[in-house]
Order: structure tokens, then C-alpha cells, then sequence
């Protein structure tokens, strides 16, 4: 008996062994000082990095990302950009016809790790890294880099001299460890879309003309050296009349500066935080007019977010006139400022909500960007729905059926792409930018009507504080989301995610029963959905039947339902046919309605309704 235990004793040790806790994440912490020269565009750099191993795996080599050689006519960045059938405008063959001054590039002087010199190799966007001394598990290793860069001219979210006339939009603009995760490292070259970083802190000092005015990621650390709030009074430390700008950003997975001579900067104060800095020209007063009335609708957007999605943890932000659009970054956006004044409310709150459905969470967005752009989207059209309509007009019934509309039109060109498509290989822009923006929003107002709206709310929240400063995926988000719901989701992901098959519903026919009616539904389209069929009788009154599908394994609750709700038996999706029967005459139905909320994404509309009084 005694060696029977032992021995299952032994058993559980292996097994425990053998398998680890299976959620880990690595970190990093940067220590970064460049020396602008504004005369030529080019910065010297030092940067010196820990980085923490916690993962499972003994690590051998490193990678590093070098994105300003993105910029440089043959790279693959100007490649892929001339060879799409539908090119980014902002890129389209600008790259390949750069100068040698309007080029980027890192130029590695020496790299060192634990004080020794490494041996390395570019390969275009790519430092690889042999390192002397494997970083074992729970380990962690010391890198020192000093290298040249050259700014390249404002093309694709990075660069200077913008088409606004800002000066610098320093985004990717440092050599930065790849992420290394569960699915191994991800070393990808910069094609221009999506970016994937582990967590870490930065301490980053800019030396620059004492004429700049700088915005960053973080949080100052000299403001004396300056003039308190950023003004006009300047401390010259060396003979150059340069200043050094320190930032401090603790937890985020990125670092981003901006920096231009003629910036005014106001900062406002959301009640409980955070302070947010607002950074632009004030070119013309129509220009300086729409910055300031953007302040005082930016700080009621911050509680809508705060409420909505889960308190901002920073005391910063910043919203900083640059870029090329606009692009989200831990703590901060660039975003071209010369707009009308809905353009300039409607981007800066897409790329704040970017903190939410990004910074904060940080998921692999070259595979999810849909979590991303997709999320964001969604947020920022709620935003715009429930604070500022009087602005956008969005649609009452479905306030979200711009990106229902964008999905369709690439359906019906034949465009899609599955949502697994890593985002450097769609075949087009127009099917990446659907994808990721428009499907993705239409994903999370779909599971709204799936799981309820409600749950999704409190799904949303709760995927928030559970996941935020780690790197969650698909699965675990819609962990979070069956948690809420008790209904089996599985096979959303598997039909909308990971699969181009569509939605298609109709009412197939009618027939008449005596006193009673049979409805006959057909699923055309390959996925699945519960269905909410509205009847509206000619007294005036309505109902609504609900067919949930055996796949969910439960059905959405319709607590406080504005109408008398029947729920039916499931429909097996297997099945291309479903009937049922209600007690009403036929001649007594006014109209039938598949999905009367335009929740559902049926790319077929018309064969949902049955209108009894155009039969008459």
C-alpha cells in the first residue's frame, strides 16, 4: 500500500513537471538616450536593455526589430506596397523613389550582452542575434546597442516633415526585442501593418534643440529643466543649446515622441484622472478653434470609456498632432490635426480607445487584429452613439451598420479573407481594412445579440481587468465571454473567424392552417445563428419567436424584453429546414421579420421579411 502511494505520488510530480502553468509572458526593461541632430535628421543611440525570460524555453538567439530599413527603396515594405492591386495611397511607390537623405535606417554599431560582443546579422527589418550564453528559464540577460539612425521622411506612421508640417513623428523608432511567446518568436519583417511587443518599462532621455517642444509616451520626469507645463522657459545643458526630455512609462509595450518647434500644448484634467496633453499647430483659427473644443469632448469621452470599459490606469495621455492618419500608442496618438471638426472628434476617439482594445491588453495583432482595430471600432462607434449622434447620425436600430454595409460590399466582391490571415498577407487592403475594422466590430455587435447586450457589456469589462497588461487571444477572450453567458461559443470563432462562410436566412414559405399558420425557414448560408423572427399581427400586436441552435447548448436571456418572447426548439445546424407553428390565422399576420434588430449579418435581407400587406 505504502509503495502504491509512493508511486502515485511520483506520478503527480511528473505530471506537474511535465506540465507547467501554461500562462507566462516575457518582459523587458529599455534604457534608451538619443542625440537628435536636426540639421541632417540622424540620431545617435544607446540603448541598454534587461531582458526577463519567463517562459519554458531555453533561449539560444534573439531578434530584433530594425523598422526604419522598412524605408529604403527594394525593401520589402516598397515591394509589397507596388505589387498590391489596391497600395496604401500614403505608400504606394513612394518608398522606391527615396534619396539617400530621405531614407531610414539603423546602422548597428556594436551589441553586447552581459559586457561581451554578439554576433549578429541584418536581414532587412531583422537583427538576428546569436547570443554567447543561453537565457535559461527564469533568467534574464543584459543587451547593450549604440547605433546610428537616419529619420526617414513621413510616409507610413514614422517619419519627418509631415504633410501637416510637423516636424518629427518618432514612432518604431528604436531597435526593439521581438515578442516571444507560446507560438515561439515572432520576428516578423515591417511590412506596414501590425505591430507585437512584450511588456516592459522604459527610462528614455532625448536630447534635442532647446527650440522643440516634445510629447511622449510616459511621464516627464524634468519638467524644471524646461519650464513647468512645458513652456517657453529653456535650461541650455551644453554648448549645442540643446535640452535632454526625460519620460518614465512603466508596463507598456511600446514608447512613442513627437517633437516639433511650433506645438501649443494645453492639458485638460478628467475628473479621477487622467491629465490629458493636447499637442498641435494652431495654423488658423479654424484649426485652433476645433483643438479647443475637442478638449472638453475628449474628457467626456474618458468617462464614457472609464465607465464603460474599465478604469484607465495611467495618469497620462496625450493626443499629438503628427503621423500620418492616425495610430495608436501606449499612453499617446499621432493624428493629423488639419480636419473638420467631426473627423478630428471621430479619430481621436478611435485611437484612445485603441488604450483599451490594444495598449492595454496587447494581443498578437498581426494574427488579431480584428481584437484590435476591429474592438476599437466597435468602442468608438458606442462612443459616437451614445455621447455625440447629434454629431454622426448613427442608425438607431443598428448604430453599427456602416461596418455591417463595409463587410458586405467586399463579400459580394469576392474580396474576404479569413480573419486568421496574418495581417502582412491579405491579398488586398481592401480585404485587410474590412477585415480587421469592419468584420471585427461586426463580430462583438453580433455576439451582443447572440449572448445578449448586456452580458456583452459585462463580458467586455471583465475581459478587461482579467487581461489587461498580458497578452490574451481569441480563446481567451471568448472564455470570458461563455463565462458570462453560459452558452457555448465555440463555434462562433470557428465560423466567423476562422472561415469566410456567411449568414443567410429566409422565410421560405407560408401555409395556411385553419386557425393556425406553419412558418418554413431555409438556412442558405453555411454558419449558423439563433434567430429572433418577429411577428407583427394587423391589431397592432407583436411577438417574438426564438430558435436557439443545439450547438450553444443554452439561449440568450430576454429579461425586461419589450415583447412577449416564445422560445422554440433548437434548430440542429445540420439541418437546411426549420417549421414551426403559431395559433393565428394568416390572413391575420401583418408581417413577419428574421432578425428585426439588423443584428445579424444575413447578406441577404430581403427574403427575412414577409410583408402581408404588399401580398394584398
Amino acid at each position: 500500500m505504502k509503495s502504491l502511494n509512493f508511486a502515485l505520488l511520483f506520478l503527480l510530480l511528473i505530471s506537474f513537471q511535465s506540465f507547467p502553468n501554461s500562462y507566462w509572458q516575457q518582459k523587458v526593461k529599455y534604457f534608451i538616450e538619443v542625440d537628435i541632430d536636426i540639421r541632417n535628421n540622424k540620431f545617435h543611440g544607446k540603448e541598454d536593455l534587461i531582458y526577463y525570460n519567463n517562459s519554458t524555453d531555453t533561449l539560444k538567439n534573439v531578434f530584433f526589430h530594425l523598422y526604419y530599413n522598412a524605408f529604403q527603396p527594394g525593401s520589402m515594405m516598397d515591394v509589397r506596397s507596388r505589387n498590391l492591386p489596391d497600395p496604401d495611397r500614403r505608400v504606394m511607390d513612394k518608398i522606391s523613389n527615396l534619396k539617400d537623405d530621405q531614407i531610414g535606417y539603423h546602422k548597428i554599431l556594436y551589441l553586447k550582452q552581459n559586457g561581451e560582443n554578439l554576433f549578429y546579422h541584418i536581414e532587412g527589418t531583422i537583427l538576428e542575434v546569436k547570443l554567447n550564453y543561453p537565457i535559461f528559464p527564469g533568467d534574464s540577460s543584459n543587451f547593450f546597442l549604440e547605433f546610428d539612425s537616419q529619420i526617414p521622411v513621413q510616409i507610413r506612421r514614422t517619419g519627418r516633415d509631415n504633410k501637416e508640417g510637423i516636424r518629427y513623428s518618432m514612432s518604431q523608432w528604436f531597435p526593439k526585442i521581438a515578442a516571444f511567446d507560446r507560438q515561439g518568436w515572432h520576428a516578423n519583417p515591417y511590412i506596414a501593418r501590425e505591430f507585437y511587443s512584450p511588456w516592459g518599462d522604459y527610462d528614455v532621455k532625448i536630447l534635442i534643440d532647446n527650440k522643440y517642444i516634445v510629447a511622449a509616451t510616459g511621464e516627464l520626469q524634468n519638467p524644471e529643466s524646461i519650464g513647468y507645463g512645458y513652456s517657453s522657459k529653456k535650461i541650455f545643458h551644453n554648448k549645442k543649446n540643446k535640452i535632454q526630455w526625460h519620460f518614465i512609462a512603466k508596463n507598456v509595450h511600446d514608447f512613442v515622441w513627437a517633437a516639433d518647434p511650433d506645438y501649443v500644448h494645453d492639458i485638460t484634467y478628467v475628473p479621477g484622472g487622467p491629465a490629458i496633453h493636447f499637442f498641435y499647430q494652431s495654423k488658423t483659427n479654424t484649426i485652433l478653434n476645433n483643438w479647443k473644443k475637442l478638449q472638453q469632448n475628449i474628457i467626456k469621452a474618458f468617462q464614457f470609456f472609464n465607465e464603460r470599459f474599465g478604469k484607465y490606469p495611467y495618469s497620462t495621455y496625450s493626443v499629438i498632432q503628427g503621423g500620418d492618419g492616425g495610430m495608436e500608442y501606449p499612453m499617446a496618438t499621432l493624428i493629423t490635426g488639419e480636419r473638420n471638426f467631426p473627423s478630428l472628434l471621430s479619430v481621436t476617439i478611435h485611437e484612445i480607445m485603441h488604450t483599451w482594445f490594444q495598449m492595454l491588453l496587447a494581443t498578437n495583432e498581426s494574427y488579431y487584429a480584428w481584437m484590435d482595430e476591429g474592438f476599437a471600432s466597435y468602442a468608438s462607434a458606442l462612443t459616437q452613439y451614445n455621447l455625440f449622434n447629434d454629431i454622426y447620425n448613427l442608425n438607431e436600430i443598428n448604430p453599427f451598420i456602416g461596418s455591417y454595409n463595409r463587410y458586405f460590399t467586399i463579400n459580394k466582391k469576392g474580396l474576404e479573407e479569413s480573419l486568421t490571415t496574418h495581417s502582412d498577407h491579405f491579398s488586398t487592403n481592401a480585404a485587410y481594412g474590412m477585415a480587421s475594422y469592419s468584420k471585427g466590430a461586426v463580430f462583438l455587435h453580433q455576439l451582443g445579440y447572440i449572448i445578449g447586450q448586456k452580458k456583452l457589456e459585462k463580458g467586455l469589462k471583465k475581459y478587461y481587468y482579467k487581461w489587461r497588461f498580458k497578452h490574451p487571444d481569441l480563446y481567451d477572450f471568448i472564455r470570458v465571454m461563455e463565462n458570462i453567458s453560459e452558452i457555448e461559443l465555440d463555434w462562433y470563432l470557428d465560423y466567423w473567424i476562422k472561415s469566410t462562410h456567411t449568414i443567410d436566412y429566409s422565410i421560405k414559405d407560408l401555409v395556411s392552417d385553419g386557425n393556425q399558420t406553419v412558418i418554413k425557414l431555409e438556412k442558405i448560408g453555411k454558419m449558423p445563428m439563433p434567430l429572433e423572427i418577429q411577428i407583427t399581427l394587423n391589431n397592432g400586436s407583436t411577438k417574438v419567436y426564438y430558435i436557439p441552435i443545439t450547438i450553444m447548448r443554452a439561449e440568450k436571456s430576454f429579461k425586461n424584453y419589450k415583447y412577449e418572447i416564445f422560445v422554440l426548439e433548437d434548430w440542429p445546424w445540420v439541418n437546411s429546414n426549420y417549421n414551426f407553428q403559431i395559433d393565428t390565422k394568416l390572413s391575420e399576420i401583418q408581417s413577419i421579420i428574421i432578425d428585426p434588430s439588423l443584428s445579424m449579418a444575413d447578406i441577404d435581407r430581403e427574403n427575412n421579411v414577409f410583408n402581408n400587406l404588399e401580398k394584398k
